[in-house]
Order: structure tokens, then sequence, then C-alpha cells
């Protein structure tokens, strides 16, 4: 994987993320009305993988979808980090929200409502979306819709004809398993690289280890990378694991989009040149980083040159 061109094809998402101390109950005798801090974040996996991309030093493209209450907003903030934003303007349906319930360990659980982001079809696509770029990576999200699912056939066509490199991630384990293993493995076989989280892998896989699921799944798409959160991650290439790498130390505040930034990580240190095992690393040290911040976003100010050496002067 050589060259900075990066397509992503994903969605755009406002993040309403609510930290709380106690645990969010309901009955008769629990109070109702629970204290937090709540913020209005962008978000959306594949927006927050361009934007860390970009963040990074990748020329990182997004294909994606937003609703006719939010759109200049979203536009906006995909520029300020770096973006090429593509993005189609639904004017019948708002932009896709997610309500992140984080509690006080940094995990969260989600309310999400897909909006604009649901209805990304082919005729979104234009083949000048390759312009420049040599990498296409798709947020699994998009095929769990039948205009999504078409829309990223047509695309991993295009690349491949195009002669682009394919990476996918697998979001989350409860759409795909209703997607259905078997139908996802063969939806993304145009992808040389997949990456999925240690329950994503297990799934796909039938593994009972996230060693041998990569290693399975390594075998099928030639490269997996699994990540790992608080354990790293690890990389395995034609059946054989050949790079792990201990997560990086971080205050844990806000777990969303830390997953997306760890693609983007790996992405971009590969996209620029560099082996598994620093690509890996550079997937680590995005994810801690992201892990550290209220939303899914790389803030504006952030000393890139101090977190990421190998992809500046």
């Amino acid at each position: 994987m050589n060259g900075q061109g990066l397509l992503v094809i994903g969605d755009v998402v406002t993040d309403v993320v609510a930290m709380h101390g106690a645990p969010v109950m309901s009955g008769p005798d629990i109070p109702s009305d629970i204290a937090a801090d709540i913020a209005l974040r962008p978000g959306g996996s594949g927006a927050n993988t361009a934007a860390w991309a970009a963040f990074l030093g990748a020329d990182a493209n997004l294909l994606a979808r937003c609703g006719y209450d939010s759109s200049e907003w979203h536009i906006a903030e995909l520029t300020k980090t770096g973006v090429r934003p593509h993005i189609r303007i639904d004017a019948a349906n708002p932009t896709a929200v997610v309500i992140s319930m984080v509690d006080s360990t940094g995990e969260r659980s989600m309310l999400t409502n897909r909006g604009a982001g649901e209805l990304i079809s082919p005729l979104d696509w234009d083949d000048a979306l390759l312009d420049g770029v040599t990498h296409l990576h798709v947020s699994g999200y998009t095929l769990f819709s039948d205009p999504g699912l078409a829309l990223s056939r047509l695309a991993m066509a295009k690349a491949t004809g195009a002669g682009a490199s394919i990476s996918v991630d697998p979001a989350s384990t409860g759409p795909l398993a209703e997607f259905g293993v078997t139908r996802f493995l063969g939806e993304t076989a145009l992808a040389g690289l997949i990456f999925p989280n240690r329950d994503e892998a297990l799934l796909l896989s039938g593994a009972t280890t996230p060693e041998r699921a990569a290693e399975t799944l390594s075998e099928h798409y030639g490269t997996a990378v699994v990540k790992l959160g608080p354990q790293g991650g690890l990389v395995a290439v034609g059946g054989q694991v050949v790079a792990k790498a201990d997560a990086v130390p971080a205050e844990a505040v806000d777990s969303t989009g830390a997953g997306d930034a760890f693609a983007a990580g790996y992405l971009a240190a590969a996209l620029s040149g560099a082996g598994e095992r620093e690509a890996l690393e550079s997937g680590c040290r995005a994810g801690a980083e992201c892990v550290a911040l209220v939303g899914g976003r790389p803030r504006y100010g952030l000393d890139m040159k101090r977190l990421y050496p190998i992809h500046t002067d």
C-alpha cells in the first residue's frame, strides 16, 4: 500500500455525548433526573476515520450523506480536520444521530437513528471520486442497508478496476450478526484488509482467540488487523500473525471513535510506506489519543508532531 490518496465511504453522525457518573436506570424508586456532562460532537465511523487519517497526513476524502438539518456544520468540521468532503445532502431526512451514554470508566452505550446516512446509494457515486485515490476504505455500516450495500458493491468493483486497494471495517457485532457472517465475507471479498475489533473478529472467524481469528481472516482477506482496545492490536498476513503491539497508556475519558482512529492511524502509516508493525503502532497511538478526548474526532490544536513523528518532517 503506497501513496496518500484515501477514499472513505461511511457515515456522518451528530453525536450527543452524555458523560454520567451514576448508573442510568429506570423504575418508580429511582431518580429520573441524573446529572451528566453533555456535549454535541461531529461523529460517524466513516467520518471519524477520514478525519483522523487527514490529521495524520493522509490525503483523505469522504463520501457520505447528510440531512437537511446540519450538513453545513458537518462539512465545515470535516474541512477543518483536512478532509475533502464529498457530502450528498438529503432534503427530506435529517442527519444521523447517536446518543452516546458514557459511564465513569469511559465505556459507552448508544442509541442510534441512522437518518439520511441509511439512504446513501449508487446514485451518490461518481467515478471522479477515485481520482488520485490509491486506497478505498468502507465502513461496515454502509453495507447494512440495501442502498448502501449496492453502493459498496459498486465502489469496490470500481476501485478494483482502478487498481486501488480496499479495506473494510465490520463496524459492530449486532448489525453484523443480523446481516450474516457468510454474507458479509462474501460481499467484502474484494477487500484485501479488514479491521475488526476482538468481538467482531471472533464472530467472523468462529475462532476462540484473537490470534487465531486474525490468522483465519487473513487467509480470506490477505491482511487482518485486530483491534484489542486496552490490549493493543495485532496483524496477521496470509494466515500468520506477523506483528503485535501494546496499547499506548491513556486516561480513558470516552471510547467513542477509538476503533475508527486506530484504523486511520494504521492506514495513514501504511499509505506513507510504513511496515506492518510501524502501522500497527501508529494505530495504537491514534486510538489512545482518541479515548482521551470527548467524541470521536481529533482536536485541531493537538500536537501531531509529538504524537506521530513518522508522519512529519
